[in-house]
């Protein structure tokens, strides 16, 4: 066993993995949100919610190329603000990124369902977690080539769904219902504006991993970046208007909110039977698979550098002696996994990601603040554009969402709450009194 991470990205796997991250966002969990805001009000929520991800996505590129570390957030935090700073970016980091994949495994048991509906839903997220979990610790090369194939393929379905469903679209179908629960509805969807690009953080924890992190890091954040924002519109519009929004939120005759958006979609422009409806359920797969693999990759990075530097058990910061892979860690993360898995509520699942997020991108921004005010001497690849505009533009916004996700959110805020408190106690408990 080694403590060591292994250099074999270019900046192509790296643009890769940042779009692979976050892509099954467009495949579902963004629909959830039109319940609650309807078609106006999560508009006007993801385009609230892009702005604070450009924002933030130039200034974190900043602090991965000065400080290319797998635990992302969290090593730039402890660095900049200290050590108990550090520790609660890191611990909303594991959050993020541990409860992000069960919400994606019941979506792929859900597409691969309409193939195979008499196989459980759960018993196919499962055997996602265990292949998945598997591949990541084969090798992080062949997880990024991997990565790298079926995020082209999702692109690629993405915009075939656009061309075939864009010409249906009507502003009479897309404005149906414009703002079922008026305005307060436009922050009631923020957490699901969010998913649209939640864990493209996740690009700073292979920096490790990069040959060249200083340059290949800040261009596959911004290429990912733009890519994600063309995609989030146009699944939003072309999904949406062609008829209503309640139609990509409830599948035929039932009142459960669905998984599968896009199918629904499709099915209502070209019916159930035809090639291109299944082609969409076969290769969505891919993008379902592209953002939960990823995540995993990110997450072990995440979970490896708690272990390596003592805020978790060492045994959870060793790599593979032959593979240079965090297998312990990957194990771990997935075990957790799977048990959030069987509560059932990808809806509850998603938001406590988000809590997650939103707290690691205010603790970064801070983060960055105090280190460009601490070690100006720092080498700097990479420099914010727009500064102090662009980092002081996210904070506010993620500020504002973060209220609204409590306000909104109470009791799955409080067990975000917990959890951070239980992290602190081993902090304090195990972690800061050895240190002393």
């Amino acid at each position: 066993m080694s403590n060591e991470l292994k250099k074999t990205l270019g900046p192509v796997m790296i643009w890769g993995l940042g779009v692979g991250y976050v892509i099954s966002g467009d495949y579902f969990g963004w629909n959830l949100g039109l319940a609650e805001g309807g078609p106006v009000g999560l508009l006007v929520a993801t385009l609230f919610v892009t702005l604070m991800y450009v924002c933030f996505v130039m200034s974190y590129a900043e602090l991965s190329c000065a400080i290319p570390r797998a635990g992302g957030a969290f090593v730039y935090a402890t660095r900049g603000l200290g050590r108990g700073w550090g520790y609660l970016a890191g611990v909303a980091q594991i959050i993020e990124f541990v409860f992000a994949p069960p919400a994606i495994a019941a979506a792929i048991g859900a597409y691969f369902n309409i193939f195979f509906p008499e196989v459980p839903v759960i018993a196919i997220a499962i055997a996602a977690y265990v292949l998945f979990t598997g591949i990541n610790i084969y090798g992080v090369h062949f997880s990024a080539v991997l990565e790298l194939i079926v995020t082209v393929l999702a692109v690629g379905e993405l915009l075939l769904f656009g061309g075939i469903t864009l010409p249906h679209f009507t502003w009479a179908a897309f404005l149906t219902d414009p703002l079922p629960n008026g305005a307060s509805g436009i922050f009631a969807a923020i957490p699901f504006a969010i998913w649209f690009y939640l864990a493209i953080e996740g690009i700073a924890n292979v920096a490790e991993e990069a040959k060249n992190p200083q340059k290949d890091i800040s261009k596959g954040f911004l290429a990912a970046m733009t890519t994600l924002v063309f995609l989030a519109m146009l699944v939003f519009f072309s999904s949406v208007g062609v008829n209503g929004w309640r139609e990509v939120v409830f599948a035929p005759g039932s009142e459960t909110p669905s998984d599968s958006p896009l199918p629904l979609a499709m099915a209502h422009v070209l019916g159930t039977d035809h090639i291109f409806y299944h082609l969409l359920i076969a290769i969505g797969l891919f993008g379902l698979i592209a953002s939960f693999h990823g995540i995993m990759l990110a997450a072990g990075r995440a979970t490896f550098e708690f272990g390596r530097e003592g805020y978790a058990p060492r045994f959870l910061g060793k790599t593979l002696e032959k593979r240079k892979t965090p297998a312990a860690a990957l194990i771990l993360n997935m075990g957790v996994g799977i048990l959030a898995l069987f509560t059932g509520k990808t809806g509850e699942i998603i938001i406590m990601a988000v809590f997650g997020a939103l707290t690691l991108y205010i603790v970064s921004i801070f983060a960055l603040f105090a280190l460009r005010k601490n070690e100006p001497g720092l080498v700097r690849p990479y420099v914010t554009p727009l500064y102090p505009a662009a980092p002081l533009c996210a904070l506010t916004i993620a500020g504002v969402c973060l209220v609204a996700m409590f306000w909104y959110n109470f009791q799955i805020g409080l067990v975000y709450l917990s959890m951070v408190a239980a992290g602190y106690c081993w902090y304090f408990v195990f972690v800061r009194a050895v240190a002393k």
